[in-house]
C-alpha cells in the first residue's frame, strides 16, 4: 500500500520565528502617528493572520485606493523590520523538526499573510527558504485568514490533500483557516495561552515550541 503524501504547512509570523510582540507594537507606533490609540491585546485578537491591506482598510477607511493602502503597509512593516532584526531567530526545535519531516518523506510550506519583503526578511534572513517545497504570502491569494485560501493554495502547490496536511500556527484566525481548509492544527503558545484555543475542534496539540512535538503524531 502505497502511504498518500503528506504536508505540513507553517504559518510564519508567531510560529517559525516569535515576533508578533514585534508586530503589535510596530502597528501600536503605525497608529500613533495618526492619533490613533489600540489596545494591543484585542489588536491581535482581531487581526493576527489577515493581510495589512485589509487591517489598513478596517481602521483608516474602505475608501483608500491600492497605492495609498501599499506605501501605508510599506510604512508599518518598515517599522515592524527595524524593531526586530536585533532578536531574529527561529523558534526552538523547528530546525530538528524540519530534519524529521525531510526524513519521512513529508512536504514543507508556508502559508502566511507576510508580504514578500518580510518573507524575505525572516526566511532569506535565517536560511530557511530553502527547506520548503512552496510559500504562499500575501500576494498569492485575495483573502487573508480566516478564510483558508493560503493553506489551499500551499496544499495544491505540493500535491496534497488538505485531509493529509497539518497547519503549525499560534494565532486563532490562523486555527480558524486551518479548520475551514479542512485541516488538523498544532498551535504554539508563543502568543496566546492554551485556552485560547479550547473551541477548536481541529488542534490535535498544543505546544510551547516545537520541541515538545512527538514523532508519534506528527509522522504516524
Amino acid at each position: 500500500m502505497t502511504t498518500a503524501p503528506r504536508a505540513f504547512v507553517f504559518d510564519m509570523d508567531g510560529t517559525i520565528v516569535d515576533n508578533m510582540a514585534f508586530h503589535t507594537d510596530s502597528w501600536i507606533t503605525f497608529f500613533e502617528r495618526r492619533g490613533m490609540a489600540i489596545d494591543a491585546d484585542a489588536f491581535f485578537r482581531t487581526t493576527a493572520g489577515r493581510q495589512g491591506k485589509e487591517i489598513i482598510r478596517h481602521y483608516l477607511g474602505e475608501h483608500l485606493d491600492d497605492d495609498a493602502v501599499a506605501e501605508l503597509n510599506h510604512e508599518k512593516e518598515s517599522v515592524y523590520r527595524e524593531l526586530y532584526a536585533p532578536h531574529l531567530q527561529a523558534v526552538h526545535g523547528f530546525d530538528c523538526l524540519v530534519a524529521q519531516a525531510k526524513a519521512n518523506g513529508v512536504k514543507l510550506a508556508v502559508g502566511t499573510a507576510a508580504p514578500p519583503a518580510n518573507v524575505a526578511f525572516t526566511l532569506d534572513g535565517l536560511d530557511l527558504r530553502r527547506h520548503f517545497d512552496t510559500i504562499v504570502g500575501a500576494l498569492d491569494v485575495a483573502r487573508g485568514k480566516p478564510h483558508p485560501d493560503v493553506f489551499l493554495e500551499a496544499a495544491r502547490r505540493c500535491g496534497v490533500a488538505p485531509e493529509h496536511c497539518i497547519v503549525f500556527e499560534d494565532a486563532p484566525l490562523g486555527v480558524e483557516a486551518a479548520r475551514r481548509a479542512g485541516m488538523r492544527c498544532i498551535v504554539l503558545t508563543t502568543t496566546l495561552p492554551a485556552a485560547s484555543f479550547a473551541e477548536f475542534d481541529n488542534v490535535i496539540a498544543i505546544v510551547r515550541d516545537f520541541s515538545e512535538l512527538k514523532a508519534g503524531l506528527l509522522f504516524a
